[in-house]
């Protein structure tokens, strides 16, 4: 119960994170691109850099439940994605880690495609 209370809150903090810092950052880059997602793209790089900070010092108990899964996964859950394919490659697992890179970029996109009814 501790640890979902743990993901319960990180996740709404790690959320208004990215709300803010998206918005901060979409409304000072408009003008070098227009329409470009920068906000997405910088939270995302940033919450990549910090999992893999937070896996360096996941030995202590609250780091995975409150940080990586909590506030980590509602700023973003690419850096999940980031993380799991590196765990993967550090693990000699190459074809699985490009596997799982294409495969995602192949079905989320599709996913995306398909329900948002633009085929």
């Amino acid at each position: 119960m501790n640890d979902l209370l743990m993901i319960a809150g990180g996740g709404a903090l790690g959320s208004v994170a990215r709300y803010l810092l998206a918005g901060a950052v979409d409304s000072r880059l408009a003008l070098l691109w227009p329409t470009f997602p920068w906000g997405t793209l910088v939270v995302n790089v940033v919450g990549c850099a910090l999992i893999g900070v937070a896996a360096g010092i996941s030995d202590k108990p609250w780091v995975k439940p409150l940080v990586m899964i909590g506030i980590l996964g509602g700023f973003t859950t690419f850096s999940s994605f980031g993380l799991q394919t590196v765990d993967l490659l550090h693990n000699g697992e190459t074809a699985k880690a490009l596997a799982y890179v294409a495969l995602s970029m192949v079905l989320c996109l599709g996913a995306v495609w398909l329900s948002a009814g633009r085929v």
